[in-house]
């Protein structure tokens, strides 16, 4: 390890390849809230914050157990439809509070085109936010509705039913044949709709 009256310990959370300072800078300097997207193996979190002396203030925050708990989604927490449909509610949620532009804070996650953080940011812009993003970079619509996931679970039907169940089988417990999802995921962003017009 560096020694010596010059060197400077870095911060634990650089040290830790927690953040990247020079990006929360940038982020920080424009002056904008951010939205914020965190993604774990089973869930989606989002959040819009604000940079404040004393550390950051959320504005607004949805979590993709929300879906499940308030608007009956069925299938994968952590997919492309359903950080959509997250993104949908946390947008409709900072029209709610009067933010009506941000812009995104991806942190350490790696910028993939149509990934499920572009999933996020296309249900926000549909929500109504401003969010200076790429056209490129947001996932198709089929994607968005799960059409993809529909087509491969209908070839693994006929093809391999005992894998078809191993791997839905998810989807099978809570009765939602996975070949319904776009259905499904129509249902849903309609209820979300509702909810917020109310």
């Amino acid at each position: 390890m560096a020694r010596g009256a010059r060197y400077k310990v870095p911060f634990k959370r650089r040290r830790k390849g927690l953040t990247n300072y020079r990006k929360r800078r940038a982020l920080v300097i424009s002056g904008k809230p951010r939205l914020v997207v965190r993604k774990s193996n089973r869930h989606i979190i989002v959040q819009i914050a604000e940079a404040e002396p004393q550390g950051d203030v959320i504005l607004a925050s949805a979590h993709s157990r929300e879906l499940v708990r308030d608007y009956g989604w069925k299938g994968y927490t952590c997919n492309t439809p359903a950080a959509y449909l997250l993104g949908l509610v946390i947008g409709y949620k900072a029209l709610k509070r009067g933010i009506k532009e941000v812009i995104l804070d991806i942190g350490l996650h790696r910028s993939t085109r149509g990934n499920i953080i572009y999933a996020v940011v296309k249900g926000a812009l549909d929500a109504g936010l401003k969010i200076p993003v790429r056209e490129d970079m947001l996932p198709p619509d089929s994607r968005v509705k799960g059409q993809h996931i529909a087509d491969y679970a209908k070839l693994l039907k006929e093809e391999n039913p005992e894998r078809y169940q191993r791997q839905f089988s998810s989807y099978l417990e809570k009765k939602l044949p996975p070949e319904t999802l776009p259905e499904h995921f129509e249902n849903i962003k309609e209820n979300i709709a509702k909810n917020f017009s109310s």
